[in-house]
């Protein structure tokens, strides 16, 4: 597994791309993105069905799908435990571009 990984990031954008290539494999990037979605619809229903255990099983969902990604396809470990914002922050990059067809689905 590889754990390189900078210390410090000026902004996001640097983060970013730093994130994409920790990204590289297409089933570790769907399954974020799946994860990702999975996760705004469940706490988007705890928000609206004030069910709070959704919102338990949205922060579940989302990294189990990408934790899973970064075990069996990218072989790294995931940037959430040193820049956990970021991580957020790339993960939903990442939706963004996808379906924005920037990035391979």
């Amino acid at each position: 597994m590889s754990y390189i990984m900078p210390k410090k990031f000026d902004c996001f954008s640097e983060f970013y791309s730093f994130y994409l290539t920790e990204h590289t494999h297409r089933t570790s990037r769907r399954l974020h993105v799946v994860g990702t979605l999975g996760a705004f619809v469940q706490g988007l229903s705890a928000i609206l069905w004030t069910q709070p255990w959704l919102a338990i099983t949205a922060i579940f969902s989302a990294y189990s799908f990408a934790w899973a990604g970064h075990i069996f396809f990218e072989k790294n470990r995931p940037a959430s435990f040193k820049h956990p914002f970021y991580s957020l922050c790339g993960d939903l990059a990442l939706v963004r571009d996808v379906l924005a067809g920037k990035i391979t689905w």
